[in-house]
C-alpha cells in the first residue's frame, strides 16, 4: 500500500497542476448559433444568428430558428454541441455545458480546398514517461498540416483500474498536450477512459460522480457527436459499453436513437465516415491469439449472450442504420495494429480501417507492427484509402 501511495504521489508531482472539471449535469438548454464576423469568440452588436445549424445534447437533435436560437429539453448527459457545418470553423468551444447560462456558439467562414486532408491516429495511452510519443505525434501532424486530426480512443494510460488522483492526472496531461495541436483535434473515448469501472482494482465506488463515462465527458465533452467536412459527414461513436466491471464492444440503445436523429439531418447521398475505439470487425484476435484469462478475455457474456469482447457485438445494427446514407469508411483503434478490411455490402464496398498505436510499436508473435498514423484525403466527398506514415523509432524487441 505504501509503495502504491508513493507511486501516485510521484506521479502527481510530475504533472502540472490543473483544475479538475465538475461533472456535467443534465439541464434544459437555450442558446444561439451566431455568425462571428470578427472571429473574436463573442457575439458583438450586428452579428446575426445563423439559421438551420444543427445542435444536439446527445439525445435531441434540432436546427436553429431564423434568429439562430435553439431550445433543448433536459436530456442527454449534460453537454450541448454544435454540428460544425462544412467550410466553417468554431470561434468558441464546439460544446458547452447544458447548465451554462446564455449558451452561444460562434461560427466563422473557413473556405475548404477541393481536397481536404485529415490524420487518423489512435491509442496514445499518455503518461509522463511516454508523453514524448504524443509530442512526436503532434510534431508529425503539424508538419502534414491537415484540416483536422482524429484520435480513436485510449487517450490516457489507464483510468479503468486506478484511483481518482492518478486518472485525473492522465486526463489533465492529455488535455495539455492536445491543446498544443495547431489544427482541430477530434477524439473519442476508449476502454481506458472509463474511470474506475474495474472496481476490484481501482477501489472506486460506482456512485462516484466521475465514474465510468462521466470523467471523459467532464474533460473532453460529448462521447459521441458529429461534424461536416470535405463534403462528408463525420460521426464519432462510443463503441465501449460496460457490463458491471467489464468493458466490451457495443453501441447502446440511447446512442442508436441519437444516431437515427443525427442522420435524419443529413442530405441523402452524403458520404458518411464513422470513427470510434473498439472496431466493428477485426482479425487481430487471430494474430494475437485467443485469450481466456484476465485482464481482457476474448469472449464476454452479457444478458445471456456471448460475443467477441473486442469487436462491436451489434455492428450490423449500426452499419444497417448508416449504410443507406452513403457509408464510406469506418475508422477505429483498440487493436494497436494498422489494419484494413474491405468487403462488399449490398453491391457497394465497405472499408474498416484500424489505426496503429501511437504509444509504441506492437509485437505480435514473430512480427512487429509499426506505430504510425494514416493521412486521408477527401475530394468532393470521396474518401481515399489513406497513406500510412510511420511515427518513428519505438521498437523494443527485434522483428
Amino acid at each position: 500500500m505504501r509503495i502504491r501511495q508513493s507511486i501516485v504521489l510521484a506521479f502527481a508531482i510530475a504533472l502540472p497542476l490543473a483544475a479538475q472539471p465538475a461533472p456535467l449535469v443534465r439541464a434544459a438548454a437555450r442558446g444561439v448559433v451566431f455568425h462571428d464576423r470578427n472571429g473574436n469568440g463573442t457575439r458583438d452588436a450586428g452579428e446575426p444568428g445563423m439559421m438551420g445549424v444543427v445542435v444536439s445534447n446527445q439525445e435531441q437533435v434540432v436546427r436553429t430558428d431564423g434568429d439562430g436560437s435553439f431550445a433543448l429539453d433536459a436530456g442527454g448527459f449534460g453537454a450541448v454541441f454544435v454540428v460544425v457545418p462544412r467550410a466553417t470553423r468554431t470561434t468558441t468551444s464546439w460544446w458547452q455545458r447544458a447548465d451554462s447560462p446564455g449558451i452561444a456558439f460562434g461560427l466563422a467562414p473557413a473556405p475548404e480546398p477541393r481536397t481536404v486532408t485529415f490524420v487518423h491516429a489512435s491509442d496514445t495511452h499518455i503518461q509522463p514517461s511516454a508523453v514524448g510519443r504524443t509530442v512526436r505525434l503532434r510534431t508529425l501532424v503539424d508538419s502534414l498540416a491537415p484540416s483536422f486530426t482524429i484520435i480513436t480512443g485510449d487517450l490516457v494510460r489507464d483510468a479503468l483500474r486506478v484511483g481518482e488522483a492518478e486518472a485525473t492526472g492522465y486526463y489533465a496531461l492529455f488535455a495539455q498536450e492536445a491543446a498544443a495541436f495547431k489544427a482541430p483535434l477530434h477524439t473519442v473515448m476508449g476502454n481506458h477512459e472509463n474511470f474506475g469501472v474495474e472496481r476490484g482494482q481501482s477501489g472506486v465506488a460506482a456512485s462516484h460522480p466521475l465514474y465510468g463515462r462521466a470523467m471523459y465527458r467532464a474533460y473532453r465533452g460529448p462521447d459521441y457527436y458529429s461534424f461536416d467536412a470535405g463534403g462528408a459527414h463525420f460521426i464519432a461513436l462510443n463503441t465501449v459499453d460496460v457490463d458491471d466491471q467489464w468493458y466490451h464492444g457495443h453501441v447502446d440503445s440511447l446512442q442508436m436513437a441519437w444516431l437515427a436523429r443525427d442522420l435524419a439531418m443529413v442530405a441523402p447521398g452524403t458520404t458518411i465516415v464513422t470513427f470510434n475505439h473498439i472496431p466493428f470487425y477485426s482479425v487481430s484476435e487471430q494474430l494475437h491469439g485467443y485469450t481466456v484469462g484476465p485482464p481482457a478475455p476474448t469472449l464476454i457474456t452479457v444478458g445471456g449472450r456471448t460475443s467477441f469482447r473486442h469487436t462491436v457485438s451489434n455492428a450490423r445494427e449500426v452499419i444497417d442504420a448508416i449504410r443507406p446514407h452513403g457509408y464510406a469508411i469506418a475508422l477505429a483503434g483498440h487493436v494497436h495494429i494498422g489494419e484494413r478490411i474491405s468487403f462488399e455490402i449490398g453491391g457497394r464496398p465497405m472499408r474498416f480501417h484500424q489505426g496503429a498505436a501511437t504509444v509504441s510499436d506492437t509485437p505480435g508473435g514473430a512480427w512487429m507492427f509499426p506505430s504510425g498514423v494514416t493521412l486521408y484525403r477527401v475530394t468532393d466527398g470521396v474518401v481515399d484509402d489513406g497513406t500510412f506514415i510511420p511515427l518513428g523509432p519505438a521498437r523494443t524487441t527485434p522483428p
